[in-house]
């Protein structure tokens, strides 16, 4: 599904054999590429971020430093993994030609690039990030940036997208998916758009959807034995975007609890942590503590939620939902920090997350 193009700074092929550019040293990492006797603990930070931008092209003007950077400080990460779902209208047209909108790609990662490597104003200091890979397919948009001293340690990048919406297998719904190996450990990151719907049942799709990802991504053999080629095989995988699950409650119900902000309440019944807990999908997965309101559904370039302005008609109500979500699997991830933006562009707010990672190395940092 899609093509095999995709956008980047710097020429995955040569990634694991030529520096990309002057190192620059850090507040954590010290950098100097000499071979270790043993092999050495080293820690990097990941953002991982999702955001449903409902199909509205963004502003020249759009400054997105306050989901990747709280308090516009220097980028806290090492690796920022940034997945977008409707960057461009679901209409029959983007779905069935299935052409990539360069345009709309390269304007957000024009955002991104602004975002990241602008000086923080406390102490100018700029750091320098560099695009890996950006891959659309239909809708979807999964953009990979790294510091500019880890781009020599990465090796084997590849993509792969899977449409499951439209008769199963057209891109209004799917994922786009990367892997690479930083130093001796494989990643995976899984951008997706599940199905939507509020109907009893309709989880049943998401399932699907996602049971359907994790058996048709396929990445490219590689030049070693056993060589990963599906998502499970990596040693860290990340999944995120919007996973469609809403909560079986009432509307009225729902309504109320939001306005109390009893999070703990709503989550009862929300349906991907029960089917989590059913074993229905994602057995082995990994989501933590959500301490941050629903995601969805706002009105645009507002902080109310879709139906709760009585001096507006509607015809379909939606409730509020944690639809966006990011989860993992595998060992050596640990939470540090997971919440949402506040940006307003679309009825989604666009959800971050932090992980710590440990890794092994044959260099010294």
């Amino acid at each position: 599904m899609g093509s095999n193009n995709f956008i980047a700074d710097i020429n995955p092929d040569s990634m694991e054999m030529e520096t990309m550019m002057e190192s620059r040293p850090s507040d954590n990492i010290n950098i100097s590429k000499k071979n270790s006797t043993a092999p050495q603990n080293i820690y990097h930070q990941i953002f991982a971020g999702s955001w449903n931008v409902g199909g509205v092209s963004p502003p020249d003007v759009l400054d997105i430093q306050e989901w990747l950077r709280p308090n516009h400080i220097n980028p806290p990460a090492n690796i920022y993994v940034l997945g977008f779902q409707e960057i461009v209208p679901l209409n029959a047209a983007n779905i069935v030609v299935r052409s990539e909108n360069r345009k709309i790609c390269e304007k957000w990662n024009s955002l991104i690039r602004a975002a990241l490597n602008d000086p923080d104003p406390k102490n100018n200091i700029t750091q320098d990030f560099r695009c890996i890979i950006s891959k659309q397919m239909v809708g979807i948009l999964l953009s990979v940036w790294v510091r500019s001293d880890l781009c020599q340690y990465i090796r084997q990048l590849s993509v792969s997208c899977v449409g499951c919406g439209l008769m199963g297998c057209l891109g209004n719904k799917g994922s786009v998916s990367v892997r690479f190996w930083l130093h001796e450990t494989s990643f995976c990151f899984v951008c997706s758009h599940l199905a939507s719907g509020g109907k009893e049942g309709d989880q049943r799709l998401r399932n699907a959807n996602a049971a359907g990802i994790l058996s048709r991504t396929t990445f490219p053999p590689g030049p070693f034995p056993n060589f990963t080629t599906k998502i499970l095989d990596h040693d860290r995988v990340i999944w995120l975007g919007d996973l469609n699950y809403r909560i079986y409650l009432p509307d009225a119900t729902t309504q109320y609890l939001l306005e109390k902000q009893k999070w703990n309440l709503l989550l009862e019944y929300d349906q991907l942590k029960v089917e989590l807990m059913e074993g229905h999908v994602f057995e082995g997965w990994h989501e933590g503590v959500i301490n941050f309101a629903p995601s969805y559904k706002y009105y645009k370039n507002s902080e109310l939620y879709f139906g709760c302005d009585e001096k507006r008609k509607h015809n379909k109500r939606r409730a509020p939902a944690w639809c966006d979500r990011i989860i993992w699997f595998g060992k050596g991830l640990k939470q540090n920090q997971y919440d949402r933006g506040e940006l307003k562009l679309s009825d989604h707010r666009p959800v971050r997350r932090f992980l710590w990672q440990k890794l092994r190395s044959n260099f010294h940092y």
